[in-house]
């Protein structure tokens, strides 16, 4: 059987090669989905986003919807309607752009919250309910979102409980000089991005879900996330510190992690890694990034 490393090198390599100089962002991004998470990307435009949204799903084989959110966007357009059908004098359901394997919702907070709120049972549980109706989403399912930072015109802040469902939160920042010469006298990255042949299966992916999930974790190690949630509960501003839902997705990415670095055992450096892009969108004090960042230096490592 193929090992993991030869499925997910190559992969990323790939991903690495369509979003220049950005080895770190794609890196976490293949570690979220292997850890069977959602992704939320915040940056201003024009550094990736969704470049890096297609090459996902291109690389990962998965099938890809595109929604573009908008003010007047309503639950509707991303959910699907029941249509009454005269002939047989019954309803029924019209799916929308979210049964997908993987989809982009592109400038998620230029919608209103009654629309960001359509996405939390799909983004929580895999299904969605119309109608009172529930229907499930396929099999493996991801939202990769992005959004614009909050001062620029025309958003919505995304509300704690839904960026509570996003497994990771990742910046991607300009590029270097070198890389940046890269895109100014190479083929258009989404032009690549589009181009790229799939690598993995979604039957891949999911058999790679299920070794993350078994990767070994030692009681040492559990110690030492649980030090980390409990340390935060205990720091003046932070609002109550971290939940038990950040601790399973910080377990879940530290296990992501480990497997995509070629191990069957995680490690504390595994979980340092990952923490900033797992915790600080959980946060709504000061600088986010910085406050987990002291977070990692204060508590010690068992």
């Amino acid at each position: 059987m193929i090992s993991p490393t030869a499925l997910l090198a190559p992969a990323q390599a790939a991903l690495e090669s369509i979003l220049v100089g950005k080895a770190e962002p794609v890196r976490l991004a293949l570690c979220c989905l292997l850890a069977g998470g959602h992704l939320l990307i915040e940056d201003v435009p024009g550094v990736g986003k969704t470049t890096l949204a297609h090459g996902l799903h291109a690389v990962l084989g998965l099938s890809f919807k595109r929604v573009q959110f908008t003010s007047d966007l309503l639950p509707a357009d991303v959910l699907g309607v029941s249509i009454f059908d005269p002939e047989t004098r019954s309803f029924s359901f019209h799916g929308g752009p979210i049964f997908t394997q993987l989809l982009l919702a592109d400038e998620i907070n230029r919608a209103t919250p009654k629309t960001q709120s359509a996405l939390l049972e799909a983004l929580a549980e895999g299904q969605v309910t119309v109608d009172g109706v529930l229907h499930e989403l396929p099999r493996p399912f991801f939202v990769v979102a992005t959004q614009n930072p909050h001062h620029q015109i025309g958003t919505f802040p995304l509300p704690e409980s839904q960026l509570d469902r996003f497994l990771m939160r990742l910046t991607l920042g300009y590029p270097d000089r070198a890389a940046e010469r890269e895109i100014l006298i190479g083929t258009d990255r989404q032009v690549l991005a589009r181009a790229q042949k799939a690598i993995l299966s979604p039957a891949d992916l999911l058999v790679l879900r299920a070794k993350a999930a078994a990767v070994h974790v030692a009681g040492p190690l559990l110690d030492y996330i649980q030090d980390l949630l409990a340390t935060s509960r205990t720091l003046p501003l932070w609002g109550g510190g971290f939940s038990p839902r950040a601790g399973l997705g910080l377990l879940a990415a530290t296990r992501a992690l480990a497997l995509l670095r070629g191990r069957d055992h995680a490690l504390p450096e595994d979980t340092q890694a990952v923490a900033v892009a797992v915790l600080a969108h959980r946060l709504t004090v000061g600088d986010p990034e910085r406050e987990v960042r002291q977070l990692i230096e204060i508590v010690a490592v068992p």
